[in-house]
């Protein structure tokens, strides 16, 4: 039997921050409540000058990514965006950004280093030895990783350290795709309420 829980539309903000560090841990857990009641929509309106971090944006990719089937994620994007919170937009299946705003992500810290290896556990493989002078920083492998997400939407190669406009976002299909919008409209005609979770 389907609840009425399963058919609202489900709005959540998502300020930016410049320091956000128990902030986003917050918001984080809120999220993943919005997400359980399994709401047709998710609206995730994001503003704010501030920057996602790179381990939280990928935490908040694993949350969207293990959502009921029946929840569509609407972001829009109300400012600029720059590094994980660029990720975190373009994990909606439809979105909105302001027309003047613009996205920016660095360039891989780790592209002048060697590969770094992830352990996964013992195995037949030696480890590399990373002394305790090397440059490579765990946030370093997080941003990495981010950038390798990103790059299923954007290729990071050409466009890590530029600013990015709207106008090429469109060219890749990412704003105004009129398959999705057409979805997501017959969506929106269906559902009942809405609930803001701020």
């Amino acid at each position: 039997m389907e609840t009425s829980h399963a058919k609202r539309i489900c709005d959540f903000r998502l300020k930016l921050p410049t320091y956000g560090g128990s902030y986003f841990t917050k918001k984080v857990l809120k999220l993943e409540k919005a997400l359980a009641t399994k709401p047709k929509v998710l609206h995730l309106e994001m503003i704010g000058e501030g920057e996602i971090p790179a381990d939280t944006a990928l935490l908040i990719r694993s949350i969207l990514m293990k959502r009921s089937p029946g929840t569509q994620i609407v972001t829009n994007a109300r400012s600029s965006l720059q590094g994980g919170s660029v990720l975190v937009w373009l994990l909606g299946d439809k979105r909105l950004i302001r027309d003047d705003a613009r996205v920016f992500f660095k360039r891989n810290p780790l592209a002048d280093e060697d590969p770094v290896e992830v352990y996964a556990g013992l195995g037949e493989a030696e480890q590399k030895y990373k002394d305790s002078y090397s440059s490579v920083d765990p946030e370093d492998a997080d941003y990495a990783r981010m950038l390798q997400c990103i790059d299923e939407f954007l290729p990071v190669k050409e466009f890590a350290g530029r600013v990015v406009n709207v106008g090429v976002l469109r060219d890749f299909g990412l704003v105004e795709n009129e398959h999705v919008d057409n979805f997501l409209t017959g969506a929106f005609s269906k559902s009942e309420a809405a609930r803001v979770f701020t």
